[in-house]
């Protein structure tokens, strides 16, 4: 074993292990340094993001941590919209009262976990990359120590979280078990001619795991509650980053472990996808929260990336990739919007607090306009491009079906995010809004150019990049 070219090739985890251990000790002794933290720790972040993009393709610490396309891609994602979560959070607890040096710290620990995640070679690693990044999640959720809803929607994620962590180690020990290696490559070998009974048994349990960490139907169960009651920044870091990390560890999981039993796995994800599209949409209809109405749309919305997994070739894991890209976008955007939004000095967070919002806040409520044009799927913004590229995987890999009942949960999804726009434009006013914090604005504003007309320009990027992350999962 050669440790020194193990390390580099995860040097980027190693930036941010060191740098939060740094930013931890600093923090101790000069807590009200939160300033400095925060700046640190972007530039910690945009670092790591720098040399996931440069690193050395191959294999580490006998083949437990995987350093290809594939995690370059997605470690890049990740640690830019965790960059992006700092100055988006840190000023709201602020203003607040909860000055607390601990939060972009923790943002650091869970980025360094999702990096594991997106270059998991092995059951060992991934077990220790989801646990490691779910820890700084639970607390994260509950940061927010004087509101009771954000120490229950903690507690409700941990509670839950535990669950779905014995799912994943009791699939990861059977199929250990059966298959007598934890290693990605030395199970693909085993499984070669599909998954007998006992791997399947395992297998299942992984996924049912997995999905949990997606929030995906039917272990989408915590979603709505953590999301309506943690900080609306963390929701905005929730429902971008830890998303795209555990599709990939998803996608990379069963394509480098189990492509041999592929049309095993590919019906229980369809049957996921589809529970969850129909759950996100019908579901959603029926929230006043908009907090808990993303939640439903996240939940639809990872339905469509597993359907691009599902099609179980090297296009469906494209547009899976291209899909959480640009949902990134859009869910982070919206929320620090939503962050940015108070009157009187309380959170506006239901539909009817946005009645009049043009009047009020136009810049925002053309942003917010944007997100949810997007999220339903309309030309030419981005969601659009992202479920084009889902739909046809799906129908090129003979998964009909399933794209027509995706594209109907999409248009039946459609009715809020139209009822948001309305109310937005067309309601009267109930009240001059606050000022708008810059940090939050900025970022809505800015992300709200990027879903279009920016994302015109950024496909021709992002697609072929897409395409060489998804040659390297080894499907045809």
């Amino acid at each position: 074993m050669n440790v020194s070219a193990d390390l580099s090739l995860v040097f980027p985890q190693l930036i941010l292990a060191i740098g939060a251990l740094l930013l931890l000790v600093v923090g101790a002794f000069t807590p009200k340094s939160t300033t400095a933290i925060c700046g640190a720790s972007v530039v910690t972040l945009l670092v790591a993001a720098y040399a996931a993009a440069t690193a050395p393709f191959g294999h580490a610490f006998a083949g437990g941590l995987v350093s290809d396309q594939a995690s370059a891609f997605a470690q890049v994602a990740i640690y830019v919209a965790s960059a992006i979560a700092i100055p988006l959070g840190q000023p709201w607890f602020e203003r607040r009262g909860v000055r607390v040096f601990e939060f972009p710290i923790l943002i650091l620990l869970a980025a360094l976990g999702m990096g594991m995640m997106a270059g998991s070679g092995d059951l060992i690693s991934l077990y220790i990359g989801v646990e490691l990044h779910s820890l700084a999640l639970y607390v994260l959720a509950a940061m927010h120590r004087d509101n009771a809803k954000a120490s229950e929607a903690g507690l409700k994620y941990f509670v839950l979280g535990a669950l779905s962590s014995g799912l994943l180690l009791y699939g990861a020990s059977l199929i250990y078990g059966f298959a007598g290696s934890t290693v990605f490559s030395d199970i693909a070998v085993a499984v070669t001619h599909g998954a007998d009974t006992g791997v399947l048994f395992g297998l299942v349990f992984l996924i049912c795991g997995l999905a949990f960490k997606v929030s995906a139907a039917p272990f989408h169960m915590w979603t709505p509650d953590v999301y309506e009651g943690a900080p609306t920044p963390v929701v905005a870091f929730f429902a971008a980053a830890p998303k795209m990390a555990a599709m990939v560890l998803f996608a990379r999981a069963l394509a480098q472990g189990f492509g041999g039993a592929a049309e095993q796995w590919q019906q229980v994800l369809v049957i996921i996808a589809l529970t969850s599209v129909v759950v996100g949409a019908f579901w959603g209809l029926a929230q006043k929260n908009l907090k808990r109405l993303w939640a439903y749309s996240s939940i639809a919305n990872i339905g469509y990336a597993l359907l691009g997994l599902a099609s179980g070739d090297a296009q469906g894991i494209q547009a899976m990739l291209v899909f959480m890209v640009l949902y990134m976008v859009d869910v982070t955007g919206f929320f620090a919007c939503l962050a940015a939004l108070s009157r009187q000095g309380r959170s506006m967070e239901t539909i009817d607090d946005m009645a009049g919002l043009i009047k009020e806040q136009p810049g925002i409520a053309l942003a917010m306009t944007a997100f949810s044009l997007s999220a339903l799927g309309l030309p030419p913004f981005s969601g659009f491009w992202a479920k084009y590229y889902v739909f046809k995987a799906a129908l090129g890999a003979g998964l009909d079906f399933a794209a027509v009942a995706g594209l109907v949960g999409s248009v039946v999804a459609a009715f809020y995010y139209l009822r948001l726009i309305k109310v937005m434009w067309f309601d009267a006013s109930e009240g001059v809004t606050d000022h708008p914090p810059v940090e939050a604005r900025a970022i809505g504003m800015v992300l709200a150019l990027f879903s279009f007309p920016v994302v015109m320009v950024a496909l021709i990027w992002i697609d072929p990049l897409a395409h060489a992350a998804a040659a390297a999962f080894g499907l045809a």
